[in-house]
């Protein structure tokens, strides 16, 4: 009963957290993090290589106090000063041990820095790894973004009206327009267009007349020419 309870309160905060999260914060920081760990990383790198320095001058100290110290003792024996010779020989003794000791850390902290070099490499291969995954998702995130927006807009278009009335008065003017030319057909096919065709050729001909008037009242010689062939008294051949 008591594991079933804790497992409801785990469910019910796990919800909560997971509703709380916004995955594109959270992998902005996520790349801020991981970049933030190469300064740490660098400086324990560089603490471990200072010991391996250290380590290596000390290795190096305790060389030469060994090549010392055996030189006194060769000498102290080569004039017969045995009781100095042994004194050496007992600094030897223990300069030699600390040399052991220190080659063993030595190749302890060579064997540590090198460890820490490929700790590195893989480290920054699986952020730059972790950090394009994390900026290609970004990436895909404001393209949906930019998606949705467009998705609104344009649900927002059809469902604001502008689609469902667009068609509407489209349709409206074409009716209109459809009656307006029925309209004028109509009262096309009612009128006596012969009649108008008769009145309008009368016309033409009146028209003709009084210009032909003008014509002979600005040249009076082709009356008096046309008044003597209607009495005859003119040759019509000259």
């Amino acid at each position: 009963m008591f594991q079933r309870f804790i497992r409801a309160i785990k469910s019910l905060f796990g919800g909560v957290v997971s509703s709380m999260e916004i995955p594109k914060l959270i992998l902005e920081q996520n790349i801020r993090e991981l970049n933030d760990q190469i300064p740490q990383m660098n400086e324990n790198i560089a603490t471990v290589k200072a010991n391996l320095i250290m380590l290596k001058n000390e290795t190096s100290r305790g060389n030469l106090r060994v090549q010392d110290l055996t030189r006194k003792i060769k000498s102290a024996i080569q004039v017969n000063r045995d009781d100095i010779a042994e004194g050496y020989a007992l600094q030897l003794e223990k300069a030699k041990a600390d040399l052991i000791s220190t080659k063993n850390q030595l190749e302890f902290a060579e064997k540590a820095y090198e460890k820490a070099l490929k700790i590195k490499e893989v480290f920054m291969r699986e952020k730059d790894r972790k950090i394009e995954e994390a900026k290609e998702a970004l990436r895909a995130s404001e393209r949906s973004e930019w998606q949705a927006k467009i998705a609104d807009t344009l649900e927002q278009f059809e469902v604001g009206g502008i689609d469902q009335t667009h068609d509407e008065m489209i349709n409206r003017l074409n009716e209109e327009s459809a009656k307006n030319e029925a309209r004028m057909e109509v009262a096309l096919e009612s009128l006596d267009t012969q009649t108008m065709e008769i009145e309008a050729n009368a016309e033409k001909l009146r028209a003709h007349e009084l210009v032909e008037q003008f014509k002979l009242e600005m040249n009076p010689e082709s009356v008096e020419i046309k008044k003597r062939l209607l009495s005859g008294t003119v040759d019509k051949n000259k």
